[in-house]
Formats: structure tokens, C-alpha cells, sequence
């Protein structure tokens, strides 16, 4: 059974930098592309950034300069590095890595203070 097990949010304020990570474990294969997204209360789950398994990278326009995402292929871990945090980056952030079948973390809350 695979879990992807996510941490690293958290109440940080406007400004500051927050590291999430999602690692999953069990028997997970032919890994391709991994991937954060969040949803902020009353909106949609939207994409943040994804990283292919050759680490080409997308990002989310409002995002692009402040976010990185990277991965560790040996660790079957994805990591978001989030700088520069502003308010309207308060979300529930979740995982997503996509092999044979598509998981999802239980969501991690990124809570940033004006």
C-alpha cells in the first residue's frame, strides 16, 4: 500500500520561507512527474508546480521566482521550497505523484500572517 506522507507547514509570517516535503513509501513504481498543489477556502485546488522525472520544472505564474520545487528520485521524495510567502498563499498544499496511478497527500495547511 503507498502513502505519501507530507510535512513542513505551518504559520509563518508575510515574507518568511516555509519547506514542505512529501515522501511515499510502499511499493510505488515507474515514478513520473510529482507535484504540489494547493486550495485556499471557497476556491479550487490549483496548480502550484510540477516537476518531471528528468526535473523540467512549471510553475504557477503567481509563484514563479518565489517557489522551487525539486526532487530526490532515490528518496521517492518531492520538496517546495516557498519563499517570500505572502498572505494569499494561505492553503491547504497538497502532493501529487503520478506513476501507474495517480496519489494525493492528506494536504498539509500553509497559514501566512499580513
Amino acid at each position: 500500500q503507498v502513502q505519501l506522507v507530507e510535512s513542513g507547514g505551518g504559520l509563518v509570517q508575510a515574507g518568511g520561507s516555509l519547506r514542505l516535503s512529501c515522501a511515499a513509501s510502499g511499493s510505488i513504481f515507474s515514478i513520473n512527474a510529482m507535484g504540489w498543489y494547493r486550495q485556499a477556502p471557497g476556491k479550487q485546488r490549483e496548480l502550484v508546480a510540477v516537476i518531471s522525472r528528468g526535473g523540467s520544472t512549471t510553475y504557477a505564474d503567481s509563484v514563479k521566482g518565489r517557489f522551487t520545487i525539486s526532487r530526490d528520485n532515490a528518496k521517492n521524495t518531492v520538496y517546495l521550497q516557498m519563499n517570500s510567502l505572502k498572505p494569499e498563499d494561505t492553503a491547504v498544499y497538497y502532493c501529487k505523484i503520478n506513476s501507474v496511478v495517480v496519489y494525493w497527500g492528506q494536504g498539509t495547511q500553509v497559514t501566512v500572517s499580513s
